[in-house]
Formats: C-alpha cells, sequence, structure tokens
C-alpha cells in the first residue's frame, strides 16, 4: 500500500494558503511544484489544466484532488494545501473547496498514480480526518495528520 509520507514531505505541506479562483490557487500549485521537482511551471499548470477539462477533480465536503501526468517528472510527488478561506472549484455538491491534495504523476506512469489517488481519496473521505486537518494550527501538525505521526510529537 501506498504510504502518504512517500508522496509528501513536510515542506510539501501549506497551511493557511490564499487563492481567489481554481485558476489562482492551481497556478499556485504548479509554481509551487514546479520549484520543488525542477520542472517548468507552465508544463505542471497546463497539465493541471487539461485533466480539470475533462472534469472537476474537486470530490465534495470541501475537499478537491487535483491531479495529472506531467512530462519529466521522475517519480509521483503530492502536495497538500489548506485555504485560508474556501473558493469555488466546480464541485459536484457546489461546496466550496479548502482542502486541497495535488497529485502529480510521471507521464509514463504506471498504475501507481492510480493507488496513490485511491489512497488519498480513502484517506479524506474520513470526515474526522478532514476536521483535524482543517483544525491543525500549522503546517507541521497537518503533516503528522496526514501521515499518522502521533500528533504530540508534531511542532
Amino acid at each position: 500500500m501506498i504510504e502518504m509520507a512517500d508522496l509528501i514531505s513536510a515542506d510539501r505541506v501549506l497551511v493557511g494558503l490564499r487563492a481567489a479562483s481554481k485558476r489562482q490557487l492551481l497556478q499556485e500549485l504548479a509554481e509551487d511544484a514546479a520549484a520543488a521537482c525542477g520542472l517548468d511551471a507552465s508544463t505542471v499548470l497546463d497539465a493541471l489544466i487539461q485533466r480539470e477539462k475533462l472534469g472537476t477533480t474537486a470530490v465534495g465536503d470541501g475537499i478537491a484532488i487535483p491531479h495529472a501526468k506531467v512530462p519529466g517528472l521522475p517519480k509521483l510527488v503530492g502536495f497538500f494545501a489548506r485555504l485560508a478561506r474556501p473558493i469555488d472549484f466546480d464541485a459536484l455538491d457546489d461546496k466550496p473547496v479548502d482542502l486541497i491534495f495535488l497529485l502529480l504523476a510521471p507521464e509514463g506512469g504506471s498504475a501507481e498514480h492510480l493507488k496513490a489517488l485511491a489512497r488519498i481519496a480513502r484517506i479524506l473521505r474520513d470526515p474526522a480526518m478532514c476536521a483535524r486537518l482543517r483544525h491543525a494550527p500549522n503546517a507541521d501538525r497537518a503533516y503528522a495528520v496526514l501521515t499518522g505521526q502521533p500528533e504530540s510529537h508534531a511542532a
């Protein structure tokens, strides 16, 4: 089973991110992901926008899991963001989104990204988990919640 700690690192958890729109959020995440992975931000953003054109990645209850295959990416990479204020993300339930898990996969990747998406969705489907993420006072605590570390050990 794919572990969350294999997908994200503490420096890829953003708490209090500000974005006024879905496009601005995707752009911000694309820039952060590109910087972390040594990729071109426009390549990442284009991949995310193309994926969103197929259908929204907002799964309901304030959660979105934008994902895309990106050329030049060597392995699965994840980012988690909690927004300072929820934004419209074209969710099927019409609820604004405040919890986002970005997953990027290598372009020619195997089904590994599907397993990762399923794992992320399973974790974020838990209302208690989402409540803990929404109340985490900082990125370190949110990372501890996501990875299942004892929260008392988080900064």
